[in-house]
């Protein structure tokens, strides 16, 4: 109750003219970013990083907080007006947001976008700020072998999340688990992996790898791509906007109903505590449970608002969800959260079970700018410059990535100022744009580089405290628990296969 009370007392922090000039700014950039396709939010949110180290703590949080929310909420704007989702997580929504578009019913479909992303984000931030000192108090109970099991769980959960991607999946999180051991050994004063060169024995940064992941391989990739957008570009300069056109009848909001907004956002949340899981399979079993329940199942695809309140729903109520294993074990639940992770241990910030008791004070004011941003922030962006959004697809692409590609080697170089770490990023870039090439997902190889660290050191722990016998993960109940759980999902991901997107697409 003390954290709750917290939590809503810190957003006295939005009073600071400073704080609320950088929550608005994070949300507008964060926006504009998930609506421009080929651009996310988690591109918008490493180039944004180095900056982090000029701010106090909770500013970048809060910053960083504003922009997640909005790279959820934004991919919706390109869906709906030319079917090209901004963000992954906004597929779902194209369905039936371009078919109003069609219709000329694209400011209708965007304010119940909006509608559905405030309303998950509300839910999904009030759930977080309810449960979460629950988690870090049952995050106690997980001991040294329990710890190995849980993040060997969310590390397997990621790479077969992959579908139809696993042995790629698996070969990217191994490079990360690889890249993770160069430096300083995590038990011994010994190096490892440098080949005597000096600039290596502290290990390679954060910093370099996560603009170099994002920035600097989406930069390479959007240069090899020669996709023609002058049709989308000529189809958003025909939208013609009014702002009360936004605005959802009332009577579609009863039809679409609470119980569909609620269950959506109950999908969402419980999805984004899944590692790995992210914004688009919750759209997709949202949007999904959605179809199952409806009367005219026939009516979805062909621009149901329904399904577009369920996917926005669940995809915005994956931020809380996903801010859960990120704050009480240190385990990122998407790629934006991993890079909120960065900031948190570029400031100091070690997320775990104490983090709620210890450091309360700096995680607070983050929450309450999620909330804010979704309450506040969704609908009144929407309706300010909402007409002026579907215009962001004709900004010229090679003035855009020539911008990001100096941002991001400028920010990796202020971030550290060395020079090595500045080529390393460089390095990264390059590797990650031929990992994606070649159709492995670098959000792997993201997730095994940072869990990377703590799986060795609580792997060796444990084996050290049972003199080397391995059954010591199987005779612990924590870390049973998480063994078990790992071979529930293998069963479900990988034995008995899931329904597939292009399956639900096609039922309407």
């Amino acid at each position: 109750m003390d954290f709750i009370f917290l939590v809503f007392s810190s957003f006295s922090l939005l009073a600071d003219p400073i704080n609320f000039t950088y929550v608005i700014l994070g949300f507008v950039i964060g926006t504009i970013f998930a609506a421009i396709p080929g651009l996310t939010a988690t591109l918008a949110m490493a180039l944004l990083l180095p900056l982090t180290y000029s701010l106090s703590v909770e500013t970048a949080l809060m910053a960083c907080a504003s922009i997640y929310m909005a790279g959820m909420c934004g991919g919706s704007i390109t869906a709906t007006t030319i079917n090209i989702p901004g963000a992954p997580s906004s597929m779902m929504t194209a369905l039936d947001g371009y078919p109003m578009q069609l219709q000329g019913k694209g400011a209708l479909a965007l304010g119940h976008a909006a509608l559905g992303s405030m309303f998950g984000g509300a839910v999904g931030a009030l759930l977080l700020i309810a449960l979460a000192p629950f988690v870090a108090e049952l995050s106690l109970l997980v001991k040294t072998t329990g710890k190995f099991s849980l993040l060997a769980f969310a590390l397997i959960v990621v790479v077969i999340a992959q579908r139809g991607r696993i042995p790629q999946a698996g070969l990217a999180a191994c490079i990360g688990l690889m890249l993770a051991t160069v430096g300083l050994d995590a038990m011994e004063p010994i190096t490892r992996f440098t080949y005597g060169y000096s600039n290596l024995t502290a290990g390679i940064d954060l910093m370099p790898v996560i603009i170099g992941t994002f920035a600097i391989a989406e930069v390479l990739t959007q240069a090899c791509a020669r996709i023609d957008i002058s049709a989308a570009t000529e189809a958003a300069n025909k939208v013609k906007i009014r702002r009360r056109d936004f605005l959802p009848p009332l009577a579609e909001i009863r039809q679409i109903g609470f119980r569909c907004y609620f269950k959506s956002c109950l999908i969402g949340y419980f999805v984004g505590t899944l590692p790995g899981a992210g914004g688009s399979m919750g759209s997709f079993l949202a949007y999904t449970e959605a179809v199952r329940t409806s009367s005219e199942p026939e009516t979805f695809g062909k621009g149901n608002p329904k399904g577009i309140a369920a996917s926005e729903s669940a995809n915005n109520a994956v931020c809380g969800g996903a801010m859960v294993p990120m704050l009480t074990f240190g385990i990122p639940g998407d790629p934006i959260t991993a890079i909120m992770l960065g900031v948190l241990v570029i400031n100091g910030i070690q997320p775990g079970p104490q983090l709620m008791a210890d450091q309360a004070g700096l995680i607070a004011p983050m929450l309450a700018a999620l909330l804010f941003s979704a309450v506040v922030l969704i609908p009144l962006t929407l309706w300010l410059i909402g007409p002026y959004f579907i215009k962001i697809v004709s900004v010229r692409k090679d003035v855009l990535y020539a911008v990001i590609a100096l941002l991001a080697v400028v920010g990796s170089y202020v971030a550290t100022f060395s020079t090595f770490q500045m080529f390393m990023a460089l390095g990264m870039g390059v590797l990650a744009f031929y990992l994606r090439r070649n159709g492995f997902p670098v959000i792997t190889m993201l997730l095994g580089y940072i869990l990377g660290p703590n799986l060795e050191e609580f792997l060796r722990r444990s084996l050290a405290l049972s003199n080397g016998d391995a059954t010591t993960f199987f005779t612990n109940l924590d870390s049973l628990f998480f063994v078990v759980l790992t071979l529930v999902f293998v069963y479900f991901l990988v034995i008995r296969k899931p329904a597939k997107p292009s399956a639900v697409a096609g039922s309407g």
